[in-house]
């Protein structure tokens, strides 16, 4: 399975050895071609920014079809369904969105971060343009195509702001780029690579090492801290059966952080955990409210959560963990509570963007997706890093099945649990 996900350039074990990556060749090779700027496009998944937005943005979630996938006879009735669950959803949506202010920060924050990588790789000598492309809210993946095809862009870098690599994240936003390519005549021209994840960079573990030390700073007792890593949890089918190498990935972050932390003389006990699970379907564990309670049953008193697979300030970290988990943990007997911002505008961050972007783009328009041993960022084209993930799993990827909660952005497995009971229901009443 990881040689098969390796040759689809959507899994790189990386070397320990090799963890200094090869800029300088990289700048001298973008030196030699800074008559033509280059495109960078940041993908994030996207939400409403005001009260306004939380219904059609749901609508948007709900009319995909790799949301709830319908059976064909009853495809036409997508439309009806998405208006159906986004209306009845809306109300506590909002109750959710009002609670972190009235809106979602991420499209702000990632327009911010694309500016700062803007910046960042001109200051490396990179002529660069960076544009924002949301999965489900504004400014669409679609929108920020057509403006990449205004500009005259040719060559461009596509990067996804998740970490570690899902099909339920950067897979998602990479199948629906796939087809826009497959339709557009005009973009079979745009030579471009995927950097499909990048927790393994030096740079990025580096900032969150930064951020967790100064909050552990913030300790009376700070060698007493359990550090707390939540990522964002999926189905567990997801692994065994689609073979998303998600918690590979996430495992190994966790293990290369608290490497560098240990470098640095932090010997805390660290703890991994999953958040926003939902349904009765099986996700991965342990849980993050469970592992909470755990911890506190065996005498944690000073708990610091790092939010590990979000790189944005938004709903899961502003009010599931800030709010809700905080609460949980309150309750359980936690008496120290603290929590590691994302890393937003990082500037330590940006700056391994940028260079994660440079060392990209000798592998633009290469054939097969041509990797270099020595560098931690796999090449390779949408098209091909979806199809060869399909042929390696035999069947279609299957992307964002999820349903909602009051406290999640992103949409879970409760949504084809509704689904699928809307369709016994319409089986069972066509019946009587």
């Amino acid at each position: 399975l990881r040689s098969s996900l390796s040759s689809a350039q959507i899994y790189t074990e990386p070397n320990p050895a090799t963890i200094e990556l090869p800029v300088e060749e990289a700048r001298i090779a973008a030196q030699g071609k800074e008559a033509a700027p280059l495109g960078v496009l940041v993908l994030n998944l996207g939400g409403p920014e005001t009260l306004e937005d939380v219904e059609p943005f749901l609508y948007n979630l709900f009319a995909d079809p790799d949301i709830i996938r319908l059976p064909p006879p009853l495809r036409a009735l997508q439309p009806v369904l998405a208006k159906l669950l986004s209306s009845t959803r809306a109300p506590k949506s909002r109750e959710a969105y009002n609670s972190i202010g009235g809106g979602s920060p991420l499209r702000k924050i990632t327009e911010e971060q694309g500016s700062a990588l803007e910046e960042a790789l001109r200051a490396k000598g990179q002529d660069a343009k960076v544009y924002v492309g949301m999965r489900y809210w504004k400014p669409f993946t679609e929108e920020s195509i057509e403006q990449i095809k205004k500009d005259g862009i040719k060559e461009l870098v596509i990067l996804p702001l998740y970490p570690q690599f899902s099909i339920s994240t950067s897979g998602s936003s990479l199948r629906l780029l796939a087809e826009i390519f497959k339709q557009d005549k005009q973009l079979s021209e745009l030579q471009h690579t995927v950097i499909p994840s990048w927790y393994q960079r030096p740079g990025y573990v580096s900032a969150m090492c930064d951020l967790i030390q100064t909050e552990l700073e913030t300790f009376e007792n700070k060698e007493k801290v359990e550090i707390f890593f939540s990522a964002h949890g999926v189905p567990k089918s997801y692994v065994e059966e689609a073979f998303d190498p998600y918690q590979d990935e996430m495992e190994h972050s966790v293990q290369l952080i608290m490497k560098e932390l240990r470098k640095r003389g932090v010997k805390n006990h660290e703890t991994l955990a999953y958040q926003s699970r939902v349904g009765p379907v099986e996700w991965l564990q342990p849980y993050t409210e469970d592992a909470i309670q755990d911890l506190a049953n065996n005498g944690v008193d000073d708990l610091l959560v790092v939010p590990i697979s979000f790189v944005n300030e938004h709903i899961e970290t502003l009010e599931e963990i800030d709010m809700e988990y905080r609460e949980l943990a309150e309750e359980a007997g936690i008496k120290n509570w603290g929590r590691v911002p994302a890393l937003n505008s990082y500037p330590g961050f940006i700056e391994d963007l940028a260079d994660a972007v440079l060392e990209a783009r000798p592998y633009i328009g290469a054939i097969g997706g041509v990797i270099d041993d020595e560098a931690l960022v796999p090449g390779g084209a949408v098209q091909e890093l979806v199809s060869m993930y399909d042929n390696a799993n035999e069947k279609p990827l299957v992307a964002w099945e999820w349903g909602w909660t009051r406290n999640a952005e992103t949409i879970n497995g409760r949504i084809a649990m509704i689904a699928l009971a809307a369709l016994g229901c319409f089986d069972l009443l066509s019946g009587l």
